[in-house]
């Protein structure tokens, strides 16, 4: 029995593993491959250089590998990777990279994507991620493992936000945002860690008190962001148990491009 409803639409050219499912009135181009034991629901397009790894599940409606929303695109061979594991829900948007980037957008595994979601072009996008309804990336935004966006969220172009932080409902956020990090409002403000999301995710009580500390370092001691930087690299020296997180915090500070959320 063809896990290919009659009514979808899929170009001889595409390469699909014989247990992918394609649900009526899909419509998937020349240039898509998609691995084992992926879904792809009801009137859902996959088109552009899309590469779609294995198990995962898109929702009705949703729009694929669509043209960049830059008005720099002239047809150029970019490309979308999306990962394996992934659910994206109703009417999202994930659209190519362009030739003014690395020519590549990316989703990575266990992702968790809800309707209206929109991942621009250029965006790097990591593992175990949740994206609130509506939640939306301007073009080239980088996104760490495990954020959560809020539902109505908004990041402008060009933003990173480290692993674990996460955005409330409707915050719009315009600069960076460092690893563990809570925030919300418009425009965004710090809130301190993400100690609820830090405790589902293992992390001691001591590392836990270790990234409250950092924090209050870089937002409540007075501290410019260099003295902040150099004070967060003795608290790793001293403290071997938190060293690989307040490294990874202390990395991203030296990093950003766009200044950090203060």
């Amino acid at each position: 029995m063809s896990l290919i409803h009659s009514t979808a639409i899929v170009d001889p050219a595409a390469q699909l593993d014989s247990t992918v499912a394609i649900g009526a009135y899909a419509v998937i181009g020349p240039h898509v491959r998609i691995d084992a034991g992926t879904t792809i629901g009801p009137h859902v397009v996959i088109d552009g250089r899309t590469t779609i790894g294995r198990d995962n599940v898109f929702h009705s409606f949703s729009a694929i590998g669509g043209a960049p929303q830059d008005k720099k695109y002239a047809g150029e061979p970019t490309r979308l990777e999306i990962g394996s594991r992934n659910t994206i829900r109703e009417f999202c948007t994930i659209n190519l990279g362009t030739a003014q980037d690395e020519g590549v957008t990316r989703l990575g595994d266990d992702n968790w994507i809800m309707a209206y979601v929109h991942l621009a072009h250029d965006c790097q996008v990591g593992n175990q991620t949740i994206f609130a309804n509506n939640a939306t990336l301007a073009g080239h935004v980088h996104v760490g493992d495990w954020v959560i966006l809020g539902g109505f969220s908004a990041v402008h172009q060009f933003c990173k936000i480290g692993a674990h932080a996460m955005l409330g409902m409707n915050t719009s956020l315009s600069q960076d945002v460092p690893p563990f990090v809570l925030l919300s409002g418009n425009p965004a403000t710090p809130y301190g860690i993400n100690i609820e999301g830090l405790k589902r995710r293992g992390f001691t009580r001591d590392q836990i008190g270790a990234l409250r500390t950092a924090y209050k370092t870089i937002y409540k001691s007075g501290l410019t962001l260099e003295e902040a930087k150099v004070a967060i690299a003795g608290q790793a020296d001293a403290l071997p148990d938190s060293a690989a997180h307040l490294t990874r915090l202390r990395t991203f500070l030296a990093e950003t491009t766009r200044g950090i959320v203060r």
